[in-house]
């Protein structure tokens, strides 16, 4: 046991004021492709199987959604970088007897928005903040993926760009207040 194993993060990582920003930036990214398989069996290893099949290929994926169904299916959302849309359409239509799905779709008209900060795991209410920041300009939330540092959402892309703005506001990371990190990157 070491020392470290009896304290709360708000022990370890103690809020050091107003001069350390909660939230230090907003980064967002353009070049996402969502993908859906439909209709995969509810069962054990299916979604080894579709991924295994996409790691073969050298497709990374980032936000996975898996959604079951009363019927024993389950459907299966996925991000991958647009550049790779196009084998990953390719790859899964073939393998679709295999895989035993009823049916795939891949929607390149998206983005991925997020808040980073290492004091999101010691303050309440971030998520909330985030959500209803993007809710108040009528911002669809497609697919939601969180960490220990960072809270990410896929909007549709025609979005994005008041997306990452709401998102500046609603955390005081506006350029005129604080000087804004901006990443428009993979966020891989």
């Amino acid at each position: 046991m070491n020392e470290h194993e009896d304290k709360s993060m708000g022990d370890l990582f103690p809020d050091l004021g107003q001069e350390t920003p909660i939230i230090s930036g907003v980064a967002h990214d353009s070049s996402e492709s969502l993908a859906t398989v439909r209709g995969v069996a509810d069962e054990p290893g299916m979604a080894a199987r579709v991924f295994e099949r996409l790691a073969e290929i050298g497709v990374n994926v980032d936000m996975i959604v898996q959604a079951g169904a009363s019927t024993g299916t389950a459907d299966i959302s996925f991000t991958v970088p647009g550049k790779d849309a196009q084998r990953v359409r390719e790859v899964l239509i073939q393998e679709q007897d295999n895989l035993g799905y009823n049916s795939f779709d891949l929607n390149p008209n998206v983005g991925k928005v997020a808040v980073v900060g290492v004091g999101m795991k010691t303050h309440s209410g971030l998520a909330a903040r985030f959500f209803k920041a993007l809710s108040e300009k009528g911002i669809n939330v497609l697919m939601i993926s969180t960490s220990e540092i960072r809270i990410a959402a896929l909007v549709p892309l025609d979005q994005l760009n008041e997306a990452v703005k709401a998102l500046h506001t609603a955390y005081g990371l506006d350029a005129q207040k604080v000087e804004a990190v901006v990443y428009g990157g993979t966020g891989r």
